[in-house]
């Protein structure tokens, strides 16, 4: 009965943690307060009222728009709740064995998935609308990433390389682009996020989380390019495509890399 009480109330945090992340997604990157003011329309300044900030439910009952001047509410406030739990229910079903019994139930990561994941989030929004990845979000991961270590949790070995490959790797990108283009590519906060992740996710993964970031954005970027005239001399935000595969690194790369490494060893 503990496991059904348990997951319920994994869910419920996730999305109230998902509303959060929406005031910490607009606000953190116009330095403004967290806790005040408190949560208004843009447009019109009206204070929403507590049954206009239940998760995923208010936005659909006010059909994503103001109560009070009818302006339409940004999707991204509902997707990002609703990921949030998802992402919450996924650390849960693979950290305990409430839902998988065969799985040992590690309370300790069932957490650090819980908050990376609402931390990768945040990166993703804040790089995609802003082109800036907030240092409260690198420390963030950085501390996971320490705490996981530190409580021998994660493979101590892993870890370190994992930090050095992740952050060295875009770190000589970033200088090769420079020395060839005379311009920056890449920006720092990129490589401190990709050390960080390193640190939190292991050699294994963050080696993954590496590949598939580069050829993904690599891709979007020549689309890009070749539909927009002067786009390639336009900014990106590759942070994005870091966190989106860094998400799935965590929660499936362990998987992946022994697929791949079956398929090779079939060859």
């Amino acid at each position: 009965m503990i496991e059904i009480y348990v997951t319920i109330l994994t869910i419920l945090i996730g999305l109230c943690v998902g509303s959060f992340l929406n005031v910490v997604i607009y606000r953190l990157p116009r330095n403004m307060s967290l806790a005040k003011p408190a949560s208004h329309c843009p447009n019109c300044e009206y204070k929403l009222k507590w049954y206009d900030n239940i998760p995923v439910f208010s936005y659909l009952f006010l059909r994503g728009k103001c109560r009070n001047c009818g302006t339409k509410i940004s999707p991204r406030y509902i997707v990002v709740e609703i990921l949030n739990t998802v992402f919450w229910f996924l650390s849960l079903m693979l950290n305990t064995n409430y839902i998988i019994p065969s799985i040992q139930t590690n309370y300790l990561m069932f957490a650090i998935g819980c908050l990376a994941s609402s931390i990768l989030i945040c990166v993703f929004c804040c790089d995609l609308e802003n082109l800036e990845i907030p240092d409260e979000f690198q420390i963030g991961l950085l501390i996971l990433g320490l705490v996981s270590l530190l409580s021998k949790t994660a493979d101590a070995k892993s870890s370190v390389f994992g930090f050095l490959v992740g952050g060295g790797f875009l770190w000589i990108v970033s200088i090769l682009f420079y020395l060839l283009r005379k311009k920056e590519g890449l920006g720092f906060g990129d490589v401190k996020l990709m050390a960080v992740l390193g640190l939190l996710l292991g050699l294994k993964n963050i080696i993954l989380t590496i590949i598939l970031s580069s050829v993904f954005g690599a891709i979007v970027l020549l689309i890009l390019t070749l539909k927009n005239k002067g786009g390639a001399n336009k900014e990106y935000p590759f942070a994005t495509f870091i966190s989106i595969f860094a998400l799935i690194a965590m929660f499936a790369g362990n998987y992946i890399v022994d697929w791949y490494m079956s398929l090779l060893t079939n060859i």
